[in-house]
């Protein structure tokens, strides 16, 4: 039998998490471009269009708020590596919209949708 280790746990939670913010947005109606998009620079979770804006969106999944608020774990190098990803994302074409940054902090009992949560 195998021993689940925190990190399998972790993943879990968070794929759940990304799973709940996509039906959030779609809901709210966003347009889910990528999930999970793969740059060199790390890994945005989700990239989304509404209204003329394409929002890169970091989930942060929390059970408790024991360790402060999820949103707050989005430090300046995470914020950085968003940065990069979306300026990889749109390398050798125009933008022609507004780009935006937001973070997602999904909680047991709901979701907190935060606009503009950073800025390049």
């Amino acid at each position: 039998m195998a021993v689940k280790t925190d990190s399998m746990h972790n993943k879990r939670i968070g794929a759940k998490g990304e799973a709940l913010a996509c039906k959030y947005l779609k809901k709210h109606g966003y347009k889910i471009v990528e999930k999970n998009y793969k740059n060199p620079f790390g890994e945005v979770d989700i990239i989304v269009n509404k209204d003329g804006v394409t929002a890169f969106v970091e989930v942060k999944t929390r059970l408790s708020d024991k360790f402060g608020a999820p949103s707050e774990s989005v430090g300046k190098a995470r914020q950085f590596k968003y940065i990069q990803g979306a300026n990889f994302y749109f390398s050798g074409s125009e933008i022609d919209c507004t780009v935006r940054f937001d973070i997602i902090e999904v909680f047991r009992d709901g979701i907190n949708h935060i606009e503009n949560a950073f800025q390049a």
